[in-house]
């Protein structure tokens, strides 16, 4: 349609006006982020310190993502579930369009792998804490509810401070944890002090070593999604905690021992019939610390954050679980996240960095991170008990100096690589945001597209 040859440069100089806009757009939000909490954050813009597009994809105040290594996209990877004040609501992964599904409070556990449900618990029945205290057990029940149509079901009634983390691949087990007894009966209500649910508490570290010091009767349980029937798996009196089943086999379960990590073996498994109980990572080294584990998508290979000792040296630490094959990718400590997560296809892994108040004191690390893997050469001998090591190269995402890392930003990939999804405070209210792997501008940018 172009037949003026004067109107051509003002079309070419278009996009760069407008990228130009975006940056110094950019620049302000990262110099006036959080003055106003009244106004909702900007749609888009371009981080300036990046060069990454950077999208608000929740329009709720107080909304968020889920944590990092819960499974929050539908089977067929073009939807997010995410959380609201008053409700569950689902993320059109194209579109970037969002829609109710739960209405009234619930807290998401995952989205099915197999169905296109999500799975939730929500308390019912008496309304007050002395009522529910009397009525124990009648007062949290999981639900899953269709994305599509809303339909929900009641799969069963939790036991007495009992909870349920996570759902097995096939969607016919949900496995969870409750303290036996009356023991520890107001322990919930005096264990930890937020400010706010998603925030972690101001006195993590002292609850942790009293909750490990307590060694409390735990059960680690399952219910059976489609009859409610509930099973025992284990007793114990450590801590269990971060129940997460694997993405690809229905009858293998990961769990903790929960506590400070330099004093704990953390990191098990455990199949659905109660055998084979293993001890992912054997601290070898005085104030070693492993955790915050995930599995990777193909359900080969759990993943989690590696320090020998506390706080010096770092690694992101990978073990195979059928043939207990280990690697090991290093980093600097600006680079350390406090979670990391990978594609579906394993070629690169992300993480939302740390304040100095993190266990790493980065002095420089509070950025969303987009990492490269690369193994280093074996030239030595071939011996399949050693570890393979590797590094991890860095690239900066997002420019996170205006949030507030009591809240985690919890990173995860979306299916199609293209964007990181996380949560942030930058703005004062917590919402949802994905910042894109490809860089403005960048022929492979969606935005771009």
């Amino acid at each position: 349609m172009l037949t003026n040859g004067k109107s051509l440069p003002k079309i070419l100089f278009l996009p760069l006006f407008l990228t130009l806009a975006a940056f110094v757009q950019g620049r302000q939000l990262n110099s006036n982020a959080k003055t106003s909490s009244t106004q909702p954050p900007p749609k888009t813009w371009i981080d300036p310190d990046t060069g990454h597009r950077i999208v608000r994809v929740s329009d709720e105040p107080n909304s968020a993502s889920l944590y990092f290594n819960d499974n929050a996209y539908t089977s067929d990877g073009k939807e997010m579930v995410y959380s609201t004040p008053d409700g569950i609501s689902v993320l059109d992964l194209k579109t970037f369009k969002t829609r109710r599904v739960v209405q009234g409070r619930a807290r998401i556990i995952v989205a099915g792998y197999k169905t296109r449900n999500v799975y939730f618990l929500k308390s019912e029945g008496p309304a007050t804490a002395g009522e529910r205290s009397r009525a124990a057990g009648a007062e949290r029940a999981l639900y899953s509810a269709n994305i599509d149509t809303g339909a929900t079901r009641k799969v069963g009634v939790l036991p007495a401070r009992g909870s349920i983390a996570t759902i097995n691949a096939d969607e016919t087990l949900a496995a969870g944890t409750y303290i036996e007894g009356r023991a520890g009966e107001d322990y919930g209500a005096r264990r930890s002090q937020q400010t706010h649910p998603l925030d972690q508490p101001r006195n993590k570290g002292e609850m942790m070593e009293r909750t490990l010091a307590a060694h409390l009767p735990r059960v680690l349980f399952t219910i059976n999604i489609q009859t409610g029937e509930r099973k025992i798996l284990l007793h114990s009196t450590d801590w269990i905690n971060h129940l997460l089943f694997s993405p690809t086999d229905p009858t293998l379960l990961m769990f903790c021992h929960e506590g400070p990590w330099h004093k704990v073996d953390r990191i098990w498994t455990i199949n659905t019939d109660g055998s084979h109980k293993t001890l992912i990572h054997k601290r070898t080294m005085d104030m070693e610390i492993a955790g915050h584990e995930f599995w990777a998508p193909d359900g080969k290979t759990i993943w989690y954050d590696l320090q020998r000792p506390r706080g010096e040296d770092f690694w992101l630490a990978g073990y195979r679980v059928d043939s207990g094959e280990r690697t090991w990718y290093h980093l600097q400590r600006n680079e350390w996240s406090i979670h990391f997560n990978v594609t579906e296809d394993g070629t690169l892994f992300c993480g939302d960095g740390g304040d100095p108040r993190q266990v790493a004191h980065a002095t420089d690390g509070e950025w969303n991170y987009l990492f490269h893997p690369e193994l280093i050469k074996n030239r030595g001998i071939e011996n399949k008990d050693f570890i393979h090591p590797g590094v991890l190269h860095s690239e900066r995402l997002v420019n996170m100096s205006k949030h507030n890392y009591r809240l985690e930003p919890n990173v995860r990939f979306t299916p199609d690589k293209k964007w990181v999804i996380f949560r942030s405070n930058m703005f004062g209210p917590t919402y949802v945001f994905a910042v894109e792997v490809a860089k403005a501008g960048n022929p492979e940018s969606a935005a771009a597209r």
